[in-house]
């Protein structure tokens, strides 16, 4: 048998057999080059290699709870704490998110005392001077009746362009300011079906173009318009100002809305507590409703914008004294909404720690996208889930049981715990025996489900207390970082 002794690569790259001294000369210019280049690349890859071994590795922290439990808050309040550069560069876009969230509490005002006229109307029509109130909360015996007048027919009229403000504000924003009103999941806990673990490990493209922070590319589009003096002399060129000319000049009618005894009759009747809700500004008018108005530290933890999928943060430490000072962190802020869910198992196999957050103060509030769902039931059927699932066995999980201060208010006003929850039974009813009360169910559900002992840490944060809420994330950062050393075998 005969073998060739020709390699096909050889005769490839031989060079021609008519080649001329000239053509011989440019080829190997050329190869000289060619290797040159080769050697450059080789050598910037040896080096990213050698950078890659020395730099710290990422702290992953993973913020989970339901829509509306306080992440976009806590994020915030970190950010403020150690990144405030970053915090000082993004303050101003967050005037339209505030404006937006104003703008929802004067329309959903509007709706209540909407209802409430149409049907005084038709009171008057049936032969009655005076509207009685049908509330389903309400028995006959204190059936209360309301003397609408030519006022409040005038602050819905002048009210009106507000609700185009608002659509305006929502296109701007985008995905991140509408609420979601409805799922297709039944389930709490989505993420527990066997084919969640196999999504694609990727941000949200809900918005933006393959946005890798989320709300922050809803902040970002706005921000030319946001840095623009607020004159009103110089809005000619800027929706945002514009925006500005129509509040302002509602404001007086906003305020007039907000401070009549009839439509705080209304809402006092109905029970609607719009200042427990999220970004509530109507006790602010008067502040922000101005051209020179800038946000401050309060009014961005306070605001509401929901998150859209699954969104990266990256912190590093620069205020120079933390015990991670310099350190990168990742922060994983998850959609609360049940839809959301299902795609937060693709990220429990490499987080350093998780930061679940439960609203204790929602004990008699209900799902948006879910009315026949307790709000308190839902956080403890996902934390249920999060203690028992054995990829999170080594995790370390820290408990935030937040807004402790719209519970102090509920309580204050006279709502019993135990209308709400019957297990509470004959306890006292005061803010700190009630949190006791949800600390000690939470850490059974931990204890009971948890597939290996852990430890249980838990701490009680305010929507506004920002001092309070940074020094608890101060120990929080010191507890990960000392775990994420010890596994590191470097502490």
């Amino acid at each position: 048998m005969r073998i060739s002794v020709e390699d096909p690569l050889t005769l490839a790259i031989a060079p021609p057999k008519d080649e001329t001294p000239q053509e011989r000369e440019i080829r190997e210019q050329a190869e000289i080059e060619a290797r040159r280049t080769s050697e450059v690349i080789d050598e910037q890859i040896r080096q990213e290699r050698a950078a890659l071994k020395k730099k710290k590795k990422s702290v992953k922290v993973l913020l989970l709870g339901q829509s509306e439990s306080g992440a976009l808050s806590r994020f915030t309040d970190f950010q403020l704490q150690h990144a405030r550069r970053e915090w000082a560069e993004e303050r101003a876009s967050w005037r339209a998110v505030i404006y937006l969230n104003l703008v929802r509490n004067i329309v959903r005002v509007l709706d209540i005392l909407s209802r409430e006229m149409f049907l005084a109307e038709g009171e008057k029509r049936a032969g009655s001077t005076e509207y009685l109130s049908d509330s389903d909360d309400e028995t006959t015996s204190d059936r209360i009746v309301y003397r609408f007048s030519d006022k409040h027919r005038f602050m819905q009229r002048r009210l009106g362009p507000l609700r185009s403000i608002q659509s305006d504000l929502e296109n701007k924003l985008g995905p991140e300011s509408q609420e979601v009103r409805s799922t297709a999941y039944i389930s709490a806990t989505p993420f527990d079906s066997p084919g969640s673990q196999l999504l694609p490990k990727r941000p949200s493209r809900d918005f933006g173009v393959n946005s890798t922070n989320g709300w922050k590319s809803a902040l970002e589009k706005l921000r030319p318009s946001m840095m623009a003096s607020a004159r009103p002399q110089r809005r000619s060129d800027s929706d945002h100002d514009g925006i500005t000319d129509v509040l302002v000049a509602c404001k007086e009618t906003m305020l007039e809305l907000w401070q009549d005894p009839i439509v705080q009759q209304v809402l006092s009747h109905r029970k609607t507590k719009i200042e427990d809700s999220p970004g509530f500004f109507l006790d602010d008018i008067d502040r922000i409703v101005s051209y020179d108005y800038e946000p401050s530290d309060n009014d961005i933890v306070r605001a509401r914008l929901r998150t859209v999928g699954v969104q990266e943060h990256k912190v590093v430490m620069d205020d120079g004294k933390s015990f991670g000072s310099g350190k990168e962190w990742l922060l994983y802020d998850v959609g609360g909404t049940r839809s959301s869910r299902v795609a937060w198992a693709s990220y429990f196999d490499d987080v350093d720690a998780i930061i679940f957050l439960c609203p204790i103060s929602c004990f008699d509030e209900r799902l948006r996208e879910d009315r026949h769902i307790n709000r308190l039931e839902d956080s403890y059927m996902l934390w249920k889930s999060v203690c028992s699932s054995r990829i999170l066995a080594k995790t370390e999980i820290i408990l935030f049981l937040n807004k402790c201060d719209l519970l102090h208010n509920k309580i204050k006003r006279g709502m019993c715990i135990k209308d709400h929850i019957p297990s509470y039974g004959s306890r006292k009813n005061d803010t700190i025996t009630v949190m006791r009360y949800f600390q000690q169910h939470f850490k059974e559900i931990s204890k009971q489900c948890s597939p290996e002992p852990r430890p249980f840490f838990i701490h009680f944060t305010s929507v506004i207390d920002t001092k309070a809420t940074a020094a608890t994330l101060s120990v929080v950062e010191e507890s990960i970082l000392r775990t994420h050393l010890r596994n590191a075998d470097l502490l």
